[in-house]
């Protein structure tokens, strides 16, 4: 029992011995491990600041699919009575939550206020502006619902126009589907490219160290000996990536987050901003860590099998 404590203790003792020479090797050439880990985090940074613009592209989405009030403005000249009256009977309905009714003279009153153009609408015979009916679905229900209740409304005699505004945010859906898929195709062509880069990396180191490693070999070595440094080479690589990615995350973030807010603020929605989580922070580390260990694996699987004692 005490051997394969023993055993265990070394084992990690020998691992940790490796991962601080492998770190004091690469600090020995600090503008060359900096490069090399701005690199990989900017590769690292594009495909996590994609995903966050889409997954706040969904949120805003699905806001705005919440507000699905639409108009139904009436035939201009018909009375007050059949727009309240078409109320009524909306609200009889299972789909309608509540039935705003605004009449002509309180749709001019509103806008004479906000326009400004007060002396201009007095100098009109009649009221341009036509009853008006604002209805509120409950949350329930689907898109396919209010578009056939819209129809219906549309086919009326009473009615002029129907104003539904649930298409746009369809579309916008759509383009964030077809953005996730690029972001995911994106992410897998980058995380290659911080594999070939890790890769090339140690590539170059091993052939800088390959009088040592062939004295080690000749003195007994096995391959996983030789091959351990190389591999925490490429750990500390992609830790130091994904720790710069996380920077640039934050600073973007920081950045751009006031004129968003803003943005959103015009549109009088109350919607919280995704930011970088722990859930992102970890995502992004443990990519470039395996990214890192998988491109020194590559090269130190490629190239140190090729190096023998002679």
């Amino acid at each position: 029992m005490s051997l394969g404590i023993s055993a265990v203790r070394h084992w990690g003792q020998m691992h940790a011995r490796n991962c601080v020479s492998a770190l004091r090797d690469m600090r020995a050439q600090p503008i060359s491990t900096c490069l090399t880990a701005a690199v990989i985090g900017i590769a690292l940074a594009l495909p996590a600041s994609l995903n966050l613009l889409v997954q706040n592209g969904r949120s805003l989405a699905g806001g705005w699919e919440s507000v699905r009030d639409f108009s139904v403005y009436m035939t201009p000249g018909s009375s007050l009575e059949a727009a309240q009256e078409m109320a009524a009977e909306l609200l009889e309905r299972d789909g309608i939550a509540e039935v705003e009714v605004i009449s002509a003279e309180a749709a001019l009153a509103e806008f004479r206020v906000a326009s400004g153009l007060g002396a201009v609408l007095d100098s009109l015979e009649r009221n341009p502006l036509p009853h008006t009916l604002t209805v509120r679905p409950v949350d329930s229900a689907t898109a396919a619902e209010l578009e056939n209740l819209a129809e219906m409304l549309g086919t009326r005699s009473d009615v002029d126009t129907v104003q539904i505004d649930t298409q746009w945010v369809q579309r916008l859906n759509a383009i964030l589907d077809f953005m996730r898929r690029v972001v995911a195709g994106a992410t897998v062509l980058l995380v290659i490219g911080v594999i070939v880069i890790v890769g090339n990396t140690i590539r170059l180191d091993i052939q800088s160290r390959r009088d040592e490693i062939e004295v080690v070999k000749l003195l007994g070595a096995s391959d996983g000996f030789v091959r351990r440094p190389f591999l925490y080479i490429g750990f500390w690589y992609g830790l130091l990536g994904g720790g710069f990615a996380l920077v640039l995350l934050v600073i973007g973030s920081w950045l751009l987050s006031g004129p968003i807010e803003q943005l959103i603020g015009l549109y009088g929605t109350n919607i919280q901003l995704l930011g970088i989580n722990l859930t992102t922070a970890g995502t992004v580390l443990i990519g470039g860590l395996l990214a890192g260990w998988g491109g020194a694996w590559s090269a130190v699987r490629r190239h140190l099998s090729a190096i023998q004692p002679s």
